[in-house]
């Protein structure tokens, strides 16, 4: 109905829950809802809002399925529905850390206009079978958001410019790593979100941040339009000005 296709990036935990011991799957899905999901069997466990969404009145305890509001169909007029098409997240990967106990997600929020508008289908051309349209006077946004797994709640958000399309990466050393559609790699607390760092790399992040190790040392690389761009600390005694190894 709204082409929320929930093919986000799933990410197993084991933890315990209501004092026993559960294997988890948590899914931030594209129609606005964080999923906790006991994966030895499909049975639903919870699911909370982590972006604006105006489709439904929730998800029922009792089946995981979602309460659905009628005037969230699209129409021949067209009705606003939030999250769009594009989802409150897509293909970027979230991360979780087991040192903060929490999942990170870009999140997105723009609303669309959704219409049963026929589609003629011609071969070779994209189908959807129906349309939408972005809101012309919103400002499409969104931000990285830590989940407490345990309640679905939003601890905080480091709020970006534009609707991001980056991954995310958690480090064991307390960082969290992401991008934005400005071209920044970016750098934050993972306990409180605050921005540590960033670097613009000169295009729009669609990838997601990687860590690696190579004879003791420790690198994070991004792609970033057709560049592969690497970063890492200074070797101790390094010649390297401090002012550069800043920007390392």
């Amino acid at each position: 109905m709204h082409d929320w296709d929930a093919t986000q990036t799933p990410v197993l935990l084991d933890a315990n829950v209501s004092g026993k011991p559960r294997k988890l799957l948590m899914h931030a899905d594209r129609n606005g809802f964080f999923y906790v999901l006991d994966r030895t069997n499909g049975s639903f466990l919870s699911a909370k809002a982590f972006a604006r969404q105006t489709w439904a009145r929730g998800i029922a305890a009792s089946n995981g399925r979602p309460e659905v509001l009628p005037a969230s169909d699209p129409t021949p007029e067209g009705v606003m529905v939030c999250p769009g098409a594009i989802g409150a997240t897509n293909f970027m990967s979230p991360a979780y850390s087991p040192d903060t106990n929490l999942f990170y997600v870009n999140a997105r929020e723009q609303c669309d206009i959704f219409t049963t508008g026929p589609q003629p289908f011609h071969a070779g051309r994209t189908y959807l079978g129906s349309s939408y349209n972005m809101q012309v006077d919103e400002k499409d946004w969104g931000a990285l958001r830590a989940i407490d797994p345990a309640t679905g709640t939003i601890k905080w958000e480091f709020r970006h410019h534009s609707a991001p399309w980056a991954g995310v990466l958690a480090t064991a050393g307390g960082l969290v790593f992401t991008g934005d559609i400005e071209g920044n790699l970016i750098a934050v607390d993972a306990d409180t979100g605050k921005h540590l760092w960033h670097f613009e790399t000169g295009s729009a992040i669609y990838a997601s941040p990687v860590s690696y190790e190579v004879q003791g040392r420790q690198y994070i690389a991004i792609a970033s339009g057709a560049a592969l761009i690497t970063f890492a600390l200074p070797d101790e005694g390094s010649a390297i000005p401090a002012a550069r190894a800043s920007r390392k």
